[in-house]
């Protein structure tokens, strides 16, 4: 019995473009003579180096670790000698440098110790670190670090588990010729996603124009030991996407600001699942992956390639030819342009489009939106992208988050559709980025005010209490002047009551025994701080220092052996 699949809104049908890449075998990209590896290869807080200029580093080693929850390490692709840790150019649509780590690779690629897991034996929370530590993280495009995925909450428990096979992007084959020649090792995988988050229901969704993925992907399945449902859904872009892969296998609806976890599925890239695989069972932190390297080549296909490996070299494999106009991190619909081709393969890169004035004519100039609706009858996310639009160009970034912003997915289809030719997804990535700048901005406007006010009280706290103090100190000082005349006058009436003169020692014990008298005196009227609501922990290390000050009073008020007397 088949299962019912469904439909999701909107979506295209762009030209596939997979023949060209999926007919060749995956390659081994060679050894580069240099890794630039970015410690900010996900989302989330970047990785902090581990290492300096001029230390040698093995294969595998970690050489920045996570910092924060969701964070990931990165590892050395190869073994040599770190040459730099400083800014270099990265794929980012912003084109701006990041902090990267340059190896200068000695052409040894010497592995590190490593060894498979136990992850039965290890407790959840201690393999999860594990796999932060080898550095793992979503390979189907938003790059997550895949030990907070893997967790599944105070339920411990996430029902379904989705195995992302779609790769409806064009032009990308990477996915494809993963599953028709590692389909086993996938689902081993899949077997430890199936152990963390306690699934009980595994579906795989491919699409339906991959017929021999389909078919490695039904035969490894019937070889595992638990039940795998592979399912071929309709080729439809963006239907890869995790919301709309959850919409046809199941017929459920993410909520608006929700995670897919709260309704109990969780989504992974078959990528991911590989790499999961190769982590625990070899013990092999995340330091390639394959990558479609096609479009303006002599020879498009897919290559097994070291992260950090420069984009260039990968495009001369495939042979560069004459005529090239760009080069695209991803495909046409979502892929971002590089800056450069001296630019490093991260763990986003799942392919390298080259460009050309013939398979990618430049666009017509943009004309006004004439209102045809056509973008809102293609997204996938049910928003009206004109009204987007209308809001990103005139700034209104209030109303463009009421018309639920942060929802579109950024695929591409209203642009693709769109007839005025409006790079409709270039304005909402400028939203988007202007409120996440003025949210960054109020926040530290906000910390700001919080620490001028905690300054503008503590500086008053502190002149009230000097002002106490400087006020105490005079109302005993005109005690003690009051104390010292009345001591006086009774000295000086002794002798004319008939009374014997006291003599010098005396009057100064009795001088003495005042100021002692004075001084406990104040200590019992001074008050002390913060002790209001203490913790049984501070009351007893508090009655344990009076004890000790007790006994040395008490010591103190011994009279002292004739041994030890002065």
């Amino acid at each position: 019995m088949s299962r019912e699949l469904f439909k999701f809104k909107g979506g295209v049908h762009p030209p596939e473009h997979k023949a060209e890449s999926n007919a060749r075998p995956v390659r081994a990209a060679p050894l580069p003579k240099k890794l630039v590896i970015p410690l900010r290869q996900h989302i989330g807080s970047p990785a902090k180096p581990l290492v300096s200029v001029g230390d040698r580093v093995l294969k595998g080693q970690m050489i920045g670790e996570a910092d924060g929850t969701i964070s990931a390490a990165v590892h050395a692709s190869s073994s040599g000698i770190v040459t730099a840790v400083d800014l270099q150019p990265v794929p980012h649509v912003s084109g701006l440098p990041d902090l990267c780590i340059s190896i200068e690779t000695d052409g040894r690629d010497e592995w590190m110790e490593h060894g498979p897991l136990d992850y039965r034996a290890l407790a959840p929370a201690d393999l999860r670190i594990r796999l932060r530590d080898l550095g793992l993280a979503g390979l189907g495009g938003a790059v997550f670090p895949s030990a907070v995925k893997l967790d599944p909450g105070a339920t411990q428990h996430c029902p379904t588990l989705i195995i992302n096979g779609g790769e409806c992007e064009p032009w990308i084959t990477c996915d494809d010729v993963l599953m028709r020649s590692r389909a086993d090792e996938i689902l081993q995988g899949v077997a430890i996603m199936r152990h963390l988050l306690g699934s009980t229901e595994i579906l795989v969704g491919i699409e339906d124009n991959k017929p021999e993925a389909v078919a490695a992907m039904q035969a490894a399945a019937a070889r595992m030991d638990f039940a795998v449902e592979i399912v071929v859904v309709p080729a439809r872009y963006p239907g890869g996407g995790a919301k709309q892969m959850i919409q046809v296998l199941t017929g459920r609806e993410v909520p608006s600001g929700k995670l897919s976890t709260d309704i109990g599925i969780q989504v992974f890239n078959v990528g991911t699942a590989y790499a999961l695989a190769r982590a625990v069972h070899h013990g092999e932190p995340l330091i390639s992956r394959l990558v479609t390297v096609t479009g303006h080549v002599l020879r498009p296909q897919n290559f097994e390639v070291l992260i950090g490996t420069p984009m260039h070299v990968l495009i001369a494999l495939a042979g560069e030819r004459d005529g090239t106009t760009g080069v695209l991190m991803g495909g046409p619909m979502m892929g971002m342009p590089m800056p450069n081709l001296d630019v490093p393969v991260v763990k986003a890169t799942n392919c390298i489009l080259v460009q050309s004035a013939e398979l990618f004519p430049p666009l017509p100039k943009a004309l006004p939106c004439i209102r045809c609706t056509r973008c809102a009858d293609a997204c996938p996310a049910e928003l009206q992208p004109q009204e987007l639009f209308r809001f990103a160009k005139a700034g209104d970034f209030g109303r463009a988050q009421e018309y639920h912003l942060f929802d579109c997915i950024e695929c591409g289809c209203c642009s693709y559709v769109c007839p005025s030719h409006i790079p409709l997804v270039d304005f909402y990535r400028y939203a988007k980025s202007e409120i996440w700048t003025r949210e960054k901005d109020k926040r530290a406007a906000d910390l700001a005010r919080e620490r001028h006010e905690f300054r503008q009280f503590r500086q008053e706290r502190e002149k009230k209490e000097k002002a106490e103090k400087l006020a105490a100190k005079a109302q005993a000082a005109r005690a003690q002047a009051a104390l010292d005349q009345t001591q006086r006058a009774e000295l000086a009436a002794a002798p004319a009551a008939g009374a014997a003169a006291p003599s010098e020692a005396d009057a100064k014990k009795a001088l003495i025994a005042a100021a002692l008298a004075r001084a406990q005196a104040k200590k019992a009227g001074a008050a002390p701080k913060n002790t209001d609501h203490l913790s049984p922990g501070t009351q007893r290390e508090i009655e344990e220092i009076e004890a000790r000050r007790a006994k040395i009073r008490e010591l103190a008020r011994q009279p002292l052996e004739p041994d030890e007397k002065p």
